[in-house]
């Protein structure tokens, strides 16, 4: 009986230390999974088709130097100076996800002037880059971000986290 208790409570609290974990980790990360999505859709139509050409790679169009500034994440304990490891890791949805939170991290900033830094801001980083996000985003880009915002609009895409 005392080995069961002994082992629930350790059990408990595996789960309250794995959450608090999951916890911090999501508020290191600042674009939301619905953002994400968004971007994928506006940048890409979200096809996941490895493909790399004109200087782009994978369903967000990453370049290699936003990679670089991303962190070079690679997959599988790959060596960042290796051949593929770009190429690798903008293909993978979570590598390239991951490349994506990091140059947030780095670059975010209210690029539209409304004094908050959301959805809007992060997909007009992600297009334009951390220097130029203030820019003119494409009609086709803007109107599917629109879009798929709209869809998600029950879910607050305007606060950061």
């Amino acid at each position: 009986m005392a080995v069961n208790k002994l082992c629930c409570t350790l059990a408990i609290g595996a789960i309250l230390c794995l959450g608090f974990a999951v916890l911090i980790q999501a508020q290191d990360k600042p674009v939301t999974d619905v953002c994400l999505g968004c971007i994928c859709e506006a940048i890409s139509g979200c096809n996941q088709t490895r493909f790399c050409g004109g200087g782009v790679c994978g369903l967000f169009r990453i370049t290699w130097a936003y990679w670089a500034d991303g962190g070079k994440l690679t997959l599988n304990n790959e060596s960042p100076q290796s051949e593929e490891a770009f190429a690798n890791c903008v293909n993978d949805p979570y590598c390239a996800a991951n490349t994506i939170q990091n140059y947030m991290t780095k670059f975010g900033q209210d690029c539209n002037g409304d004094g908050g830094i959301d959805c809007y801001d992060y997909a007009a980083i992600h297009k334009l880059g951390g220097y130029g996000c203030k820019g003119e985003l494409s009609y086709q880009y803007q109107s599917a971000l629109d879009k798929c915002l709209s869809t998600f609009s029950s879910i607050d895409v305007r606060t950061t986290g």
